[in-house]
């Protein structure tokens, strides 16, 4: 009897022990697809980057708001956290654990021999480390920020000490699957441009199976000054959070105001081709212009609007930010920014970051590495600001964005058929509405639901029959 319970309690063991490295294990390398244009997973997967800006996670929560976060943002169909490692030189976590010695990046403050689980061994890397496995169980990748730009910026890291930092983020986490790098950190590239190339080539050099994009200042694209470093895998853009008429400042390279897809058609066009995403658009729940706290909020209209378009430019996918999320604030935080109204556990169920999934889920619905922008589809003068129309293709079926509801001219023709298929995808709740079948040639006009007005969003699907 006590052999077959033995054996019993081994098997069980064994069994539970596959399963959760199964689990584990689901997580595939991620890399570019042939074409150069999206990205996906080791066995060729179309892989939809559908992202949320988790900066502070490691900092401000603890393991059980963690995990809490991580599970909220899994249900909601996100798969990568966008993530500060070090906000500041030096940074502190929740526990009062310090993630540097003498305020030096090159010397990480870890204990040794310490296991995240070994609570009276506990540091600042082994927190991180938990977060980063915790993750990776619930199918998420973690995109790191080595270190925050503005800290560069200051002066507060060389590029001696960023190397032997470059050198020990590689050790430490190239082994794990759900990693993505992010260089920068809302910066410049010229503000720190050795330390940001030390810590690129570094990385890459240590940890050449993980990907590694850089993420720029508001307003600018990693294209304006690393496109061609072989440190660079994907383009990333933060198109910001200044409205039309906020965008007033003509020295600037990019001055685009809300239009966000002309940063992914400009990075598009760029030769060696490489994927482009808008990294960080407006957060919903932030005032519009970022700094007046009276001013208008951004919110779920303005988040999914950002969304289609950028996708439809040809993004590979999208970041979604919620102001109180972004920074995980807490009731009576003082150093809060930018007048969160919420907390960030109440502000997980933001209306726009619940819509976020129909994105993905519409854009994995068909044939994935064969889509391509078409603006020429749209029939006659295309709209301007919010009433600009977003068209994208493959081979047998099309998308067209509308945010405000207005009617579409299409040139018909772009796929096969003598016929084609029309149907009314609601971006608010992924439902599908059929709207018939129409000749497939000269030009046709569709009337989208509801009564045109901004918000009143909709993405016409023609599919060949």
């Amino acid at each position: 009897m006590y052999n077959r319970i033995l054996l019993f309690v081994i098997i069980s063991m064994a069994i539970l022990s596959c399963t959760a490295k199964k689990e584990v294990s689901g997580l595939q390398d991620l890399k570019v697809s042939a074409n150069g244009r999206y990205l996906m997973t080791a066995d060729g997967e179309p892989f939809f980057w559908l992202g949320d800006t988790g900066w502070l996670l490691f900092n401000k929560t603890t393991r059980e708001e963690a995990n809490q976060y991580l599970e909220d943002r899994k249900n909601k169909g996100f798969n990568v956290i966008q993530v500060m490692v070090l906000h500041t030189v030096p940074s502190v976590n929740v526990y009062g654990d310090s993630s540097i010695r003498n305020s030096d990046v090159s010397m990480p403050d870890t204990t040794k021999g310490s296991l995240y689980s070994d609570s009276v061994q506990y540091d600042f890397w082994d927190h991180v480390d938990y977060i980063v496995d915790k993750a990776a169980e619930k199918g998420l990748y973690m995109a790191m920020v080595p270190v925050w730009g503005t800290n560069v910026k200051d002066g507060k890291v060389s590029p001696a000490q960023a190397e032997k930092y470059a050198v020990f983020l590689a050790e430490r986490y190239k082994n794990r699957k759900n990693i993505i790098w992010l260089n920068g950190g809302d910066i410049r590239g010229t503000e720190g441009m050795e330390v940001w190339n030390t810590i690129g080539s570094t990385i890459k050099k240590n940890d050449p199976g993980h990907l590694m994009t850089f993420h720029p200042r508001g307003r600018t694209s990693s294209t304006d000054w690393f496109h061609n470093s072989s440190w660079l895998d994907f383009n990333m853009a933060q198109s910001g959070h200044r409205r039309y008429d906020q965008d007033t400042t003509a020295k600037e390279k990019w001055h685009h105001g809300e239009d966000n897809w002309k940063f992914i058609e400009a990075d598009y066009k760029l030769t060696p081709v490489k994927p482009a995403i808008d990294g960080e658009p407006s957060y919903e729940g932030i005032p519009q212009g970022l700094h007046d706290t009276t001013e208008v909020r951004w919110n779920d209209n303005d988040v999914r609007r950002y969304g289609y378009w950028s996708v439809f430019a040809g993004g590979f996918g999208y970041t979604y930010g919620d102001n109180a999320v972004m920074q995980m604030y807490h009731k009576g935080d003082k150093k809060s920014s930018y007048g969160p109204k919420e907390t960030w556990d109440v502000a997980l169920n933001a209306k726009g970051a619940g819509q976020m999934i129909h994105l993905k889920t519409l854009m994995l619905s068909r044939p994935y590495f064969e889509r391509v922008p078409d603006q020429s589809i749209i029939a006659g003068t295309n709209g301007e600001k919010y009433n600009r129309l977003i068209a994208t293709r493959g081979k047998d079926y099309l998308f067209i964005y509308t945010y405000t509801g207005r009617n579409i001219s299409l040139n018909m023709g772009k796929i096969e058929g003598e016929k084609v298929k029309a149907s009314w995808f609601n971006p608010r709740d992924g439902k599908i509405t059929a709207a018939g079948e129409i000749d497939n040639k000269g030009t046709h006009d569709f009337d989208p639901p509801g009564t045109e007005q901004n918000g009143n969003d909709w993405v016409l699907i023609l599919d060949k029959i």
